[in-house]
């Protein structure tokens, strides 16, 4: 695909980043990223670097307006992360990789059991409905 070739030669131009996807890292999640319809504006930027700028904010912890000039602009990153958020794109992406380390670690690709935890808060001594008692840590609260 020439078009691909040529995001490819872009994002070589920039320094890369410790979060930057490595090429098998890519191949692996890239059947997983929604292709385009075939209709619509062009596309300027490669997903790939779209989930370079995502993977880099959520690791640095960064805003999305201080996101590096060097990715495409904070608004188009986001329009992408918030897509894929409401589509399933994530979620689905997430059991891939997931199912992908659990075959890898020779276990069943689908868990069969989770955990749930919880946080209990001492309150003050005046009572009321959200205030209880947690046996196992022994805490008066909520």
């Amino acid at each position: 695909m020439i078009l691909g070739g040529y995001f490819a030669t872009l994002a070589r131009m920039r320094k890369p980043y410790p979060t930057d996807l490595s090429d098998a890292e890519w191949k692996y999640i890239e059947p997983h990223v929604p292709i385009p319809k075939g209709h619509g504006r062009p596309r300027t930027h490669s997903l790939r670097e779209i989930l370079n700028a995502v993977f880099y904010l959520l690791k640095s912890g960064c805003q999305w307006r201080l996101l590096p000039h060097d990715f495409p602009r904070w608004p188009t990153v986001y329009w992408y992360f918030r897509k894929w958020r409401i589509d399933g794109t994530w979620e689905r992406v997430n059991r891939a990789l997931r199912e992908r380390l659990r075959v890898r670690s020779k276990r069943d690709p689908q868990p069969s059991a989770g955990v749930v935890d919880s946080q209990s808060v001492k309150s003050t001594a005046v009572g009321g409905e959200e205030r209880g008692y947690d046996g196992g840590k022994k805490v008066k609260g909520r």
